[in-house]
């Protein structure tokens, strides 16, 4: 099978169901900031690889299933209104990421000051995670009424969820935490 159809030759792309856009519409901007948040952990966990803590099969564990519902998310904002969206997002995901989130920042020292993103290179990418989830957000959001409210709820959690485990990665492999500078 070949990788290229060349169908987007001239700057359009089809969302499930064979719609064609833009390739600068919305939709595609959204499902591709997924996509681009998804790549960026997937970055993260490359630098946990000869890394070793107690935490680590857990959080390897969990990625895996967040980079899976990012897709989940990216086949609901890919799904045109008015149609079935095949995969889709449960409050459960939801759920899940802040009984995580609590859970983490239980291990965390409190926040007394803004965090500058750094640290542990796996640290630093899921603050550039964390961003970018953000502008997807911000693109889910600018699509309107057509946009499932999970989906919405989901990427404002993910990104609280990113922050934290930055902190706890950074935590765990010695990374010291910057704040902003004292003038």
């Amino acid at each position: 099978m070949r990788i290229y159809t060349r169908s987007g030759d001239k700057g359009t792309t089809s969302l499930i169901y064979g719609t064609r856009v833009p390739k600068s519409d919305l939709r595609v901007e959204a499902y591709g900031t997924c996509d681009e948040a998804n790549s960026m952990i997937g970055l993260a966990l490359s630098y946990l690889k000869n890394e070793f803590f107690k935490e680590k099969e857990q959080i390897e564990h969990i990625f895996h299933k967040i980079q899976t519902t990012l897709f989940h998310v990216g086949a609901e904002l890919a799904t045109p209104s008015g149609k079935e969206v095949k995969w889709k997002l449960h409050q459960e995901d939801i759920d899940e990421l802040e009984g995580i989130i609590d859970e983490w920042s239980a291990h965390l020292p409190p926040l007394t000051n803004f965090i500058l993103p750094g640290g542990h290179p796996a640290g630093a990418a899921l603050h550039t995670a964390r961003t970018v989830v953000r502008r997807a957000e911000r693109h889910a959001v600018a699509i309107g009424e057509g946009v499932n409210p999970l989906v919405l709820s989901y990427l404002n959690r993910l990104s609280d969820f990113l922050f934290i485990a930055a902190r706890l990665i950074n935590l765990r492999l010695g990374a010291e935490e910057k704040t902003l500078h004292k003038s």
